[in-house]
Formats: structure tokens, sequence, C-alpha cells
């Protein structure tokens, strides 16, 4: 039901079709939860103590905006050693979408246009909706790869943004170096903004991943603590650029987040000598294993080399992917329909963010709808 006060731009959104899910699972006795992209491992000692220590430390307050000194320092040396370039600065977030969200309001004018690849996080275009853009999606079924000639297409003179995503949320692809350069260069040569959303970075298990950053300096990267550390409700994140760009997005999140959680930001900084390389192996070989059981059932699976995720297509006869999730769910498996990051209603997203036991209980109810 609306209301008169609201205005015109909430009428673009729904809630998120994943939140549903998320909502159906606490509902449900015993569900087989493969719906939510959330880490199931426990966060690290180290960056709970730290936490800990800052709250008694009374380390309670604002920090600068811009994130605690000792955090900005530790992540702009990591920055620079990757990429060496002058101008390149960071800003600590509240949370990756914190800072998508500003980067939306300070990079797009209603009526600018922003290419993405469909799928796509469900995210994308409800930010781009906000600012007043328009998303220009170009499809990538059914192997998920980008083709930098429908980039090249695509781009009109409205166009003011590029958002890439890898390792992708839902598919689980990672884009290999030769599509990630193309792009990066595209952008470059039509003076358009490249937003780079790199969270699942570190989840990459084949081969490390490509960032447009390495062939185009002014690209914009997201990243965040979230994934890798298992805190996503610490609303950790962090984005890093050109410098008079940085300066804007932090004008910005005075006026908005303010800042990131004080206490937790020194917790992030314990996370930085933290090493998860345990927790990507075990991620590797749930990936093994649904990626193998889903094919030995006989759904077709594209390649996925990262995140943790699998984006299967509905089998033949299976009907569309709301069906197909409808009888999952009545089975009580808890998926993702693709319509809710797609145009497309082929497809349903899985996440392996579970225990091995919730996926071979997964495979087994998989095995039985198709």
């Amino acid at each position: 039901m609306s209301h008169p006060w609201l205005a015109q731009r909430t009428a673009e959104f729904d809630a998120s079709g994943i939140r549903k899910v998320f909502d159906l699972a606490a509902k449900m006795a015993d569900p087989i939860n493969l719906s939510i992209g959330q880490p199931d491992f426990a966060v690290p000692d180290a960056m709970k103590d730290a936490a800990v220590e800052a709250i008694r430390d009374d380390k309670n307050g604002y920090s600068v905006t811009q994130g605690i000194p000792e955090l900005r320092e530790a992540l702009q040396a990591r920055i620079d050693n990757a990429y060496g370039h002058d101008d390149r600065r960071v800003l600590v977030t509240s949370g990756t979408s914190g800072a998508l969200v500003i980067a939306m309001l300070a990079m797009i004018d209603p009526g600018d246009e922003v290419i993405c690849f469909d799928p796509y996080f469900v995210m994308y275009p409800a930010l781009v909706k906000m600012a007043g853009g328009k998303c220009v999606m170009i499809d990538t079924y059914p192997d998920f790869r980008i083709d930098p000639d429908k980039v090249a297409a695509a781009i009109t003179p409205r166009t003011k943004m590029i958002l890439l995503n890898s390792p992708a949320n839902p598919t689980g692809v990672v884009a290999q170096e030769d599509e990630v350069r193309a792009v990066a260069e595209l952008a470059a040569k039509h003076n358009i903004a490249l937003l780079s959303d790199e969270i699942y970075r570190d989840f990459c298990y084949d081969a490390p991943p490509a960032s447009p950053t390495s062939w185009n300096d002014q690209t914009i990267v997201v990243d965040g603590f979230s994934k890798t550390y298992g805190v996503t409700g610490w609303r950790l994140g962090w984005i890093h650029g050109p410098s008079a760009l940085i300066d804007k997005l932090t004008m910005l999140q005075q006026y908005t987040f303010v800042c990131a959680p004080h206490p937790l930001q020194w917790a992030a900084l314990a996370a930085l000598d933290t090493n998860m390389n345990s927790h990507i192996t075990e991620y590797r070989k749930r990936r093994d294993l649904l990626a193998t059981g889903l094919k030995e059932a006989g759904y077709e699976v594209a390649p996925t080399g990262g995140a943790f995720y699998i984006f299967p297509k509905v089998p033949a006869g299976g009907g569309t992917g709301t069906e197909f999730v409808t009888r999952a769910i009545e089975n009580e498996l808890l998926v993702i329909p693709g319509t809710r990051c797609s145009n497309r209603d082929t497809h349903f997203r899985i996440s392996y963010a579970a225990t091995v036991e919730t996926i071979e209980r997964g495979l087994e109810v998989l095995r039985k709808l198709i």
C-alpha cells in the first residue's frame, strides 16, 4: 500500500527477493539454506579481541570521516604496492554498500547511463535509479563472459559509468584478463568512469583475479572486509580511486554515513595481519563439491572460479526459474530465483557459503527436482 508522502523514486523498488528468502528461512524449522551470501565461518579471534579492546578503550565515538589513520595508511600501502599510482587514495566506508551509494551519488546525474552486465548484483539497478540514472544491461548468457564489442556498442553520449563485478555475484564467474583489460581501455578511451566491485577478490580459486586498475589509473575500486573475514554485520568497506573523486566521496560520507563504525575499524586493522587461506581452501572444496554434483545430476553450469555462488540453468521441462525455485522451497531448499538479479527467468543462484552437510542435503533435493 502506498502513502501520499512517499517520493516517486520509492515506487521503483520492491523488497529484495534475497531478503524475502532470508525472512522465509527464519520461519522454517530445518531449512536447507543455500540462499544467502554470508560466510559461515567464525570471525577470527584476533579481530574479535581487537574489537573488544577498542570498545573497552572507549574508542566508541566518531572517527574521522576518512577512517582511522592507522587503517587508512595500511590500506594505502597495499594499494601503492599493487598499482604504484601517484594519485590513488583510499576512503574507509560504512560497508561496500555504503561505498557504492556515495559513488553513485557523486558521479551519476539524472539521465546518465550506467553499463551493467546481466546477471548482476541485485543492488546495482536500485542504486543507479536512486541517483536518477539508467542501467543499460549487457546480456552475458550463456557462459557469463564479457564481450568487449558489446560494451563498445552500448556506449552512447549519455554513458557515464561502466559497473564491473569480478568475481561476480550471482554467477561466481571471474572475468578473464583480456576481458578486463579491454573494458578498462574502453573506459579510458571514452572518458567513462569505471567502477570495479572487487569485494570477492580473495575468493578466487583457480587464478588471481585481474583488476582494471592495472590498465586504467582512473578506475574506482570498491572492496571490503565483510566476505573475507565473515563480518557482514560490521559494515566495513573501503574504496580507492583518484584523489579528486575520493575527496568528494569523503564529503558525501560526512553528510550520509558520517564514518564507518569506529571500534570495528581497529578490528579491521588486525584483519590485515590475519591469514584466511585455510578458509579460502575450504570454499574451493565446496565449490568443487557443488559444481561436480550439479553437473553429474544433469544441470548446466558455467565454469565458476570465484565468490561462493553458482548460477545453474533450470533443466529442460523444469519451467521458469521462479517456478523451479518455488518447488525447491516446497522441498525445504532455499535458493534464489534468477529474476532477482537478471532480466531472464531461466536460472537460479546457489550459495555454497554453507556446511558440506548442508550442500549435500541441497544436492539431494536438486537431484530429486530434476
